[in-house]
């Protein structure tokens, strides 16, 4: 049985002092444990005081990117082994803002992914359609465009430790979500993918849905037999609704 798990992705959002502030109500609200895995990650300059505030706990930390190189001349890069020194033990790779803003291709975010194995750490891929590419009916053809990059890099057996994040891009901060039979059935094709290369790691993969995530529509979603838990943006940085959307995963 997968379990489920919840992923808090600040993006980039919060001062030290709220970082910390929210941290805090964070192992205060998991103090008695919870079903599903917790993991939150914060911006690369909070990492030190994640590590320090989640030691004690259950909640596991991770970045929002890396490198694609494990070091060397590349300014403002952030390494896999940088983040295995702040006790990181996921990452997100291929986030469609990442794709969309900083021109990350699937090339490119098959590298990250590689990255992320070599460096023990768990990647967190990302993947999803636009709204135009959702209206032309070709959402599945890009999911399997952007699973297909990642799969001839890495080879499916790298697939049995990471983490595949479903989120349609036109439902990430646009107040829309895909309804939980539209979640379910990109999830279902993306098993079906992995399926064709390796039936026992499609089947133990988690899958996570990653589109406008709520306290009001979580349990909906995670109810769905191939929806493992969430990708949560803005919710994730409100210790009340994010504790309510982990609980939804229980």
């Amino acid at each position: 049985m997968r379990k489920p798990l919840v992923a808090g992705n600040w993006k980039m959002n919060g001062t030290r002092e709220s970082a910390a502030e929210l941290l805090r109500a964070l192992v205060q609200g998991l103090e008695d444990g919870a079903t599903a895995e917790v993991l939150v990650c914060p911006p690369f300059v909070h990492l030190a005081d994640a590590q320090r505030l989640l030691r004690e706990s259950d909640i596991r930390l991770g970045a929002q990117s890396l490198c694609a190189e494990d070091a060397g001349a590349f300014t403002g890069e952030i390494s896999g082994a940088m983040l295995r020194d702040y006790d990181c033990s996921y990452v997100i790779v291929g986030h469609s803002e990442r794709r969309s803003l900083y021109h990350e291709d699937d090339a490119l975010v098959a590298r990250k992914f590689m990255a992320a194995i070599r460096n023990e750490l768990v990647p967190v891929l990302c993947v999803g359609e636009t709204l135009e590419e959702r209206e032309s009916g070709t959402t599945v053809e890009v999911i399997r465009r952007q699973l297909t990059a990642v799969l001839n890099a890495a080879g499916i057996d790298a697939f049995a430790n990471a983490v595949i994040a479903y989120e349609p891009v036109w439902a990430i901060g646009t107040g829309r979500t895909a309804s939980p039979d539209q979640a379910q059935e990109v999830h279902r094709e993306i098993r079906d993918i992995l399926a064709a290369e390796n039936v026992t790691i499609a089947d133990s993969i988690r899958l996570l849905y990653g589109g406008s995530v709520k306290a009001s529509n979580a349990a909906e979603l995670f109810a769905m037999p191939d929806i493992d838990g969430g990708l949560i943006g803005g919710a994730s940085l409100e210790a009340e609704q994010f504790l309510s959307i982990v609980r939804a995963a229980e």
